[in-house]
């Protein structure tokens, strides 16, 4: 059974695998983590696990790099098609379920919880597909009230339990408190966008500010059980 968390995002290239390597920095030291992007669309011109890889400093151990990886930088769905392969939700766990052991797992997804993988199935099937709880990163820009609660909802619809929000940008007291009141949720770390952005400064950052509580911890330690309609 995996446990560890979801992160999704409001849209994409919204700061998910930033925060990522930063929740591999916040939280190695008390748990063995490890992180995984399942799909990964224009490989040839992102490749998010690299990014993490660097960002966090992390060791062979700390990453699963299997996964789809499609050329075209477009949502999967389309991608898949263009390259003639097709995506299940079952077959990218199927990658996974054999290396799952005692670590917890930081899962990224891509793009929004709404993003089609394949004609019947969206990412937040995946989130389901994988039984854990999930982290949305979104920004401080306009426009982010309404992106974040429609991310919420969709997620609260399909019975999914929601760590706790990242935001990334500026800091928007306003902004904040509305999406904590209107979203019920817990805003856990507000990330900026650091000018010299590097594993140093990344670290430093997620050590002083990201989940102060200990909410996001408490997930990573908790082994949550699978939808019975999932069970392979």
């Amino acid at each position: 059974m995996m446990r560890g968390l979801f992160i999704t995002g409001t849209d994409t290239n919204v700061g998910k695998t930033v925060v990522a390597a930063a929740l591999m920095h916040r939280f190695r030291k008390e748990i063995p983590l490890r992180y995984w992007k399942p799909i990964q669309t224009g490989i040839e011109q992102d490749d998010d696990t690299a990014t993490v890889r660097a960002l966090a400093a992390c060791d062979e151990s700390e990453i699963f790099d299997e996964g789809v990886r499609l050329k075209r930088p477009i949502s999967p769905h389309l991608a898949a098609k263009v390259s003639g392969q097709k995506i299940s939700t079952v077959q990218i766990y199927s990658l996974a379920a054999k290396n799952i052991g005692k670590e917890s797992w930081i899962v990224e997804g891509a793009g929004g919880v709404l993003v089609p993988i394949n004609d019947s199935e969206q990412m937040v099937d995946l989130a389901r597909m994988l039984s854990l709880p999930v982290v949305v990163v979104t920004s401080t820009k306009l426009g982010t009230i309404n992106h974040t609660l429609l991310t919420l909802e969709a997620l609260r619809k399909r019975a999914l339990i929601i760590a706790g929000v990242v935001m990334v940008g500026d800091k928007n007291p306003q902004i904040r408190e509305t999406i904590e009141a209107y979203g019920l949720v817990q805003v856990l770390g507000e990330m900026p966008t650091f000018p010299d952005l590097n594993r140093e400064t990344l670290s430093r950052w997620s050590r002083r500010e990201l989940d102060e509580l200990g909410v996001l911890l408490h997930h990573l330690k908790l082994a949550h059980h699978a939808h019975p309609q999932f069970k392979l």
